[in-house]
């Protein structure tokens, strides 16, 4: 499999953009509340930290057979960026598998665009060469629960550093 490319996504209400290092000073603000990290833990980065960070990622993997992909999340009626989808595609006996994770700022949570973006994720990982989508959420994350829970995944009985795996397979013609 060649390496994909996050493309622009667009949905209802949000432009999921391709990841630049641009973005950095704006999503720390986005990504601020120290709450974000109850469930995944660490703290928010600093405008610095989450430039080096973007500029690693927007590299892409140092692995051939792995694509990185992350887009910010852009609310068009509000014309600011709340929050991320990302996507690490990467090979697996039964044809490449996407795990995804989503996160979107305090401020515009409640409002469903976490499952709004992570549908808009989910459907255009459907037009790609993926076999199946996979999250791992917290057992106590209850709002990401639902929002895999939306988009189609499934939990299964396997765990991961604690967290539950939950699964989505992507019919292929």
């Amino acid at each position: 499999m060649s390496a994909l490319r996050a493309g622009r996504i667009r949905t209802g209400r949000l432009d999921l953009l391709p990841l630049l290092v641009e973005h950095a000073d704006e999503m720390a603000l986005v990504l601020s509340d120290p709450a974000l990290h109850t469930f995944i833990g660490g703290a928010p980065d600093t405008p610095d930290a989450l430039r080096s960070r973007y500029r690693r990622i927007t590299a892409g993997s140092p692995d051939p057979a792995v694509s990185w992909l992350n887009w910010v999340i852009r609310l068009r009626e509000e014309s600011c960026l709340t929050g991320t989808v990302q996507a690490t595609v990467s090979p697996s006996a039964r044809g490449p598998v996407a795990e995804v994770a989503w996160v979107v700022g305090t401020p515009w949570q409640g409002r469903g665009l976490a499952t709004e973006a992570a549908a808009g994720l989910v459907g255009w990982l459907s037009g790609q060469p993926v076999h199946a989508v996979i999250a791992h959420v917290h057992p106590d994350h209850r709002a990401s629960a639902a929002v895999a829970a939306a988009v189609g995944l499934a939990p299964t009985d396997e765990r991961h550093e604690g967290e539950i795996r939950w699964q989505r397979c992507l019919s292929r013609d």
